[in-house]
Formats: C-alpha cells, structure tokens, sequence
C-alpha cells in the first residue's frame, strides 16, 4: 500500500500506550498517511460524477477513527488495517444509499470482485448490493466476510489482509475465493437468504 514499514506503526502506538507526550502527533501523521494511501486506492479511476474524493473520504475516516477527543483505539497495525477498513466501508456505503436515492435507479454495473479496492468507482446501487451479501456473509462465516472488508474496502493487499487476521497468504486467499464465490451466487439470486449459497462439504469453506 505503500505505507510506512509494518514496525513504524506498530512501534509508534506502543509508544503511545506508554505514555509518550509526542508519539501521538507522530501516530497522526502515520495514519493520515495511511489513510490517504486506502482512500487513493478506494477512488482511483472514479468517474467526474462521483461526488465523494479522496480528501473528504480521508478526513472523514480520521474523524470516526480518532473520535471527538482523539483518542486511540488501535493495539497494533493489524488492528489499524482492520479498524480502516471498516471505518471506509461504512462511509462508502452511507455515500452510496445517499447518491442512490438522489438517482432513483439507472443501470447496475456488474461488480467483479478481483482487485482491491473498487467501491469507490462502483455504482452506488452496486456498492449497496455488495454491503447486503457481505452481510449475509459474516453471520455465516466471518472470517471470509473479514477478508472482503479488508480487501474490497479497505484496499488491502492478500499480504496485508493476511497479516490483519493472522493467517497466512495461502488460508488468506482461499477465504477470498470463497467469499467472492458465495457473494456471487447471493447477488445473483437477489440476495434472497432461502437461495443463498451453503457450503456443500468440507472442502468448500475454508478452515480457519
């Protein structure tokens, strides 16, 4: 993501923790510019009509990560990346129920779940379908649901997810192909919860 080494972070808020007077404005800087680098990638490639930038969608997720008082909420970067991610979820997904009742209606584009990253250049009503089958997801299996927060909101590489949820890149990656294989079929079954996709044995959900 381009962001400062995986130590950096998570020395800084150990510094915090321990009651260092200016870790905290190094910690700011650090997650501005981590949050900047999510959010650059969440808005890459967004059409002229799309109404939120990358400014606003920083800012924003500065504001509900740190709270009215500032406060830090995070152990380590892992907690960060996964904190992140669902802060951007939850602006993105507000953004989109907003400009898809200013739309009333229009053309769905088809969302291919492949690269991270892509709600912000999604149809509102795309992005909103998406937040209904991830939630079907995490009640039946949430770590899969953790993996697509993480990469398709937050923008995460398969490495970084990985290193959030303390797994390694290979179980990372077959929760991946498992989550966009159930979402699918969800979506294209209009998100009915008596047609959503059940695991079949076990080899079709991944092991935890």
């Amino acid at each position: 993501m381009g962001g400062p080494p995986t130590f950096e972070l998570t020395r800084v808020l150990a510094d915090v923790g321990q009651g260092d007077p200016a870790a905290k404005q190094r910690l700011f800087d650090l997650v501005y510019r981590e949050l900047h680098s999510m959010a650059s990638g969440q808005m890459r490639g967004e059409r002229q009509d799309h109404t939120l930038q990358t400014t606003a969608l920083v800012h924003e997720a500065y504001l509900r990560l740190f709270g009215d008082g500032g406060e830090v909420k995070w152990e380590s970067r892992a907690h960060f990346f996964s904190a992140a991610a669902e802060v951007m979820r939850r602006i993105l997904v507000d953004h989109a129920r907003t400009r898809a009742a200013q739309k009333r209606g229009g053309d769905r584009k088809r969302l291919a779940l492949d690269d991270p990253g892509q709600s912000g250049e999604s149809d509102p009503q795309t992005v909103l379908d998406v937040d209904a089958a991830l939630r079907g997801l995490e009640a039946e299996d949430p770590v899969p649901a953790r993996v697509v927060v993480l990469r398709f909101f937050g923008g995460l590489s398969m490495d970084e997810v990985a290193d959030s949820l303390a797994i390694s890149t290979r179980t990372a990656k077959r929760h991946w192909r498992y989550a966009r294989a159930w979402m699918y079929r969800y979506l294209s079954r209009e998100g009915s919860p008596e047609t959503a996709p059940t695991p079949k044995g076990p080899g079709d959900s991944p092991k935890h």
